[in-house]
């Protein structure tokens, strides 16, 4: 029991001693530590499916379309929300860049039977009250005209002319004249 204890006294401290220093030369063997930064073209984009999840099926981002909700009417974005259509002077012809808003009115108007609009027909100060009476309608049905070429029904169509009576621009010159050659569809609120 002797031996034991002079054993014990003796290995104590040997072992402290070298638990105490053992620990920093762990440390010193491990492995060096570099730090990097993530390659950025290796991260997922939009144009880049996910990678699969671990169930193995490869989740893919759904598209955004711009994420109006809503009445296309109120879309800022779409044609349906241009509702003024202008012309030249002294014509009722519809310009090539009209089209596509008329077009756009009436395959809405089409796919909505029971809805109908009112087409004010316009024009500038030039003139005499009678015949910008006429010219304004004129303008008006060229468009009820295109509309009903498209697939709208004449019931859905109410035509009124304004002539010169509800001028936007208020000025005497070319610019002013030209917001006032025009045909406003108005859609009830």
């Amino acid at each position: 029991m002797k031996m034991y204890a002079k054993l014990l006294v003796s290995i104590v401290p040997v072992m402290l001693i070298v638990g105490c220093t053992t620990t920093p030369k762990v440390a010193e063997k491990s492995a060096p530590v570099e730090e990097r930064a993530a390659p950025v073209a290796n991260a997922p984009s939009a144009a880049t499916p996910a990678p699969a999840n671990s169930s193995g099926v490869e989740v893919l981002a759904a598209p955004d379309k711009g994420g109006f909700k809503g009445d296309p009417l109120n879309d800022p974005a779409s044609l349906l929300s241009k509702r003024v259509v202008y012309f030249e002077f002294d014509s009722s012809e519809i310009k090539d860049d009209a089209r596509p808003v008329i077009e756009a009115h009436a395959a809405y108007l089409a796919e909505r039977p029971k809805m109908s609009i009112t087409l004010e027909g316009h024009a500038d100060e030039r003139g005499s009250r009678e015949y910008n009476l006429a010219l304004g309608e004129r303008r008006a049905k060229a468009v009820q005209q295109l509309m009903q070429l498209k697939g709208v029904s004449s019931k859905q169509l109410d035509v009124v002319s304004f002539g010169e009576e509800h001028p936007i621009a208020l000025g005497h010159g070319d610019s002013d004249w030209s917001q006032n050659r025009r045909v406003e569809l108005v859609y009830p609120k």
